[in-house]
């Protein structure tokens, strides 16, 4: 069963359920699909990247919607700012429900040299809708699955992806 977050969903991680998480994530390669939509043994969400170099909508749609709200702080690409750390990095080291948690309810890091604040995105439909599709396209590039820049092929938007976005935006 995949897993797609609901607009109820995100509502119930920003309120600070925990998550018991294994470290990081497994591996990237994908075990199963449905409807275009790719994840992996565990059941998180991954991308599938095929021999021509066409990526899953799902990594094409977290390609725009990192670079939408994402990359102001975390940098192009997932590669990082002198703000804020490198997702693609980041995605390595932490589970996906770690990903989904920091992502919804923020974080706070402070020590003596500075203060990090990653805000609460939780009630923010323009992330919360995409967030699979934004850990998936972090998920390639954590891999180097894609380089940098915009994919130059995608696959063909799912109907599946079309329901959920209209279900989740309240269209």
């Amino acid at each position: 069963m995949l897993r797609r977050l609901s607009v109820a969903g995100f509502f119930v991680l920003a309120s600070g359920i925990a998550f018991s998480a294994s470290p990081g994530p497994g591996d990237p390669k994908s075990a199963s699909n449905e409807d275009g939509k790719y994840v992996d043994a565990d059941g998180d969400p991954t991308y599938n990247v095929a021999a021509d170099g066409t990526v899953d909508w799902y990594t094409f749609s977290g390609y725009r919607r990192y670079h939408a709200d994402c990359h102001v702080c975390h940098g192009p690409d997932g590669l990082g700012s002198s703000y804020a750390p490198a997702l693609a990095e980041s995605v390595k080291r932490i589970s996906y429900p770690e990903f989904l948690e920091v992502t919804a309810s923020g974080r706070k890091n402070v020590n003596a040299a500075k203060q990090n604040v990653m805000p609460a995105f939780g009630t923010n439909k323009n992330v919360m809708c995409y967030l699979d599709d934004i850990y998936i396209y972090l998920r390639a590039r954590s891999t180097d699955a894609i380089g940098r820049g915009r994919p130059q092929k995608k696959a063909a938007k799912p109907a599946s992806f079309t329901e959920a976005e209209s279900s989740c935006m309240g269209s």
